[in-house]
């Protein structure tokens, strides 16, 4: 599977996280995922609010568009986003 595919209406995220990091960024590839930084703990889900908060607003979709599908309790995350394209998701992210 690659970082960025199309799904159903939107894309399909292929995310590596690393908690507590000074700040909450896109840190580019980790293998066959996106790396994102957050710089929240992996303590009551905040990582993943934060995760989801970070998401939306760098692609520019309300929080509702963005649906964490596997991975809640790890730090390999699957995310799915409606209403954006992979080019989207690309220029936005700056994924080469």
């Amino acid at each position: 599977m690659n970082a960025v595919e199309p799904s159903q209406g939107g894309v399909r995220l292929q995310l590596h996280i690393q908690p507590r990091a000074a700040r909450t960024e896109f840190a580019g590839r980790f293998g066959d995922a996106l790396k994102v930084r957050i710089k929240s703990p992996p303590v009551d889900g905040s990582a993943n609010d934060e995760l989801v908060r970070f998401l939306a607003k760098s692609l520019g979709v309300p929080r509702a568009r963005v649906e964490l599908v596997a991975g809640h309790r790890g730090r390999r995350k699957t995310v799915r986003v409606s209403g954006v394209t992979v080019a989207q998701v690309e220029h936005c992210l700056g994924v080469v």
